[in-house]
């Protein structure tokens, strides 16, 4: 079956489905990463992407129920050169495109992914729309122009739990997980530490997170705009000294404007598992797996109570800050990484030693 990606600046490329028929928009962007393409599909911060894969054969290994970051994929559509009909893996229970069928999310293959990478680089992200009813490649473009982006759109509310719940019984510390679109490894991470994780919807108030008791607070990954989710950065400001704070992604940018920062967006935005970054306290290097479109502005908050501790070596920008007199500290990649890399595992540490010295107190 045929199918067309058409961006709203008028390009359009042609190639095949193989994934769920019908039509969607997004925005387009690019991930770099070789491997855990099941991982991105799962992601809830790809709510409202349609996402491109630059390695050129996707589905070798087929897809694995145990290795889900959430129920269910929520990205909008998914590109790829080539998806493989073979799957090598004896954990696999099914193919990609049967996936992608099971879940209607519409997959196109056989486009150039490196000319459609290089122009996002150039234009930056575009709005787009995948399709195998309509190949009208104006009528595409028009509704790819109409389609609303991502700029002031709260997507949190679409991907955050409903109510309440526990992701284990059992724990020395208790963490509570403001869930604006939080991947399962971040609860698996906190558990392996003995903390009894307690998951909770994005618009919990910081009166009823604190009702909880909890040792510390973790704030999620999640997709959109940060400046869009007013009501989770007013909760945060809230809980700013009053509990330790680890943020994650969106929760480094939650973090960031509670602390009085602005956020701006990205041409192209990160998305990989191969950018370095700095650890400005100790000048190591770290190879991080990374997935957003907005970023901290550094030169918002400039004051003297926030430190800035992670730098993005290809373009300068924040990766990391902490709060100078207060447990509160965040990163704007993903250190609960599945499938790597791993280097920044650290963090989790570092989070389980200020919930201990805030206990000591």
């Amino acid at each position: 079956m045929k199918a067309i990606l058409a961006l709203e600046d008028g390009t359009v490329f042609e190639g095949t489905s193989f994934g769920a028929a019908g039509e969607q928009t997004g925005e387009v962007v690019f991930n770099t990463s070789m491997t855990g393409y099941q991982e991105i599909l799962t992601d809830p911060s790809y709510k409202g992407q349609i996402v491109a894969m630059t390695y050129p054969l996707i589905g070798n290994y087929g897809i694995c129920p145990d290795d889900f970051e959430s129920q269910k994929p929520h990205l909008s559509g998914f590109v790829v050169r080539e998806a493989s009909r073979l799957i090598s893996n004896w954990r696999a229970n099914m193919a990609l495109a049967e996936f992608l069928k099971k879940y209607k999310i519409i997959g196109i293959e056989g486009i150039d992914t490196r000319a459609l990478t290089l122009h996002i680089r150039s234009a930056g992200a575009l709005k787009g729309i995948i399709s195998t009813r309509d190949l009208d490649p104006k009528s595409l473009v028009s509704k790819a122009q109409a389609s609303p982006g991502l700029v002031g759109v709260d997507l949190v509310r679409e991907v955050t739990c409903k109510k309440t719940y526990q992701w284990n019984s059992k724990g020395k510390f208790k963490v509570v997980l403001l869930d604006c679109g939080a991947k399962y490894n971040i609860m698996r991470d906190l558990a392996a530490r003995a903390c009894h994780v307690l998951v909770v919807p994005a618009g919990t108030s910081a009166r009823k997170i604190m009702a909880m008791k909890p040792d510390g607070v973790m704030l999620s990954n999640g997709p959109g705009d940060p400046a869009a989710v007013g009501y989770v950065i007013e909760t945060v400001r809230q809980l700013i000294g009053r509990v330790p704070i680890f943020g994650i992604c969106l929760g480094h940018q939650i973090l960031g404007l509670a602390l009085g920062g602005k956020t701006f967006k990205l041409k192209f935005g990160h998305r990989g598992a191969n950018q370095p970054v700095m650890d400005l306290r100790t000048r190591k290097v770290e190879i991080t797996s990374q997935n957003h479109g907005f970023c901290v502005d550094l030169n918002s908050l400039s004051g003297q109570e926030i430190e800035l501790t992670h730098l993005n070596l290809n373009d300068r920008t924040s990766e990391g800050l902490r709060h100078k007199q207060h447990p509160a500290f965040s990163v704007q990649y993903h250190p609960e990484a599945s499938a790597g890399p791993h280097d920044s595992k650290y963090l989790f540490d570092e989070f389980i030693r200020s919930i201990k010295h805030a206990k000591k107190k």
